[in-house]
């Protein structure tokens, strides 16, 4: 059996109906609640097939951090309620991809 590996992705659309496609990076649990963090899913150049060039700088480019919920028994990714509770998620998932990389966090 050959299994494939490779990145998650996750279409999610906004209050507008705008659709966006999320890379899953990580995934934890905090107080029963489970938070996804992804980035902006890299687009790819039509005539080469490469990942096309991204600006770490640009406002639209970087960790999206959202959590589950559940609406009428469906699982739904929202965004955080509040700054503090996006911060206390930001940082456990900071100490995360800095223990995987062996570095300490800052």
């Amino acid at each position: 059996m050959e299994e494939n590996f490779g990145p998650d992705f996750i279409t999610v659309t906004d209050e507008d109906g705008n659709d966006f496609e999320l890379e899953l990076v990580d995934t934890l649990e905090h107080q029963g609640v489970t938070y996804y963090a992804m980035f902006p899913a890299v687009e790819e150049d039509e005539e080469t097939g490469e990942p096309k060039d991204v600006d770490a700088d640009d406002e639209e480019y970087g960790l999206v951090i959202m959590k589950a919920i559940e609406e009428n028994g469906e699982e739904l990714l929202s965004t955080l309620d509040s700054d503090e509770e996006l911060d206390t998620v930001y940082e456990l998932f900071m100490e995360r991809f800095f223990q995987e990389d062996g570095e300490e966090p800052s």
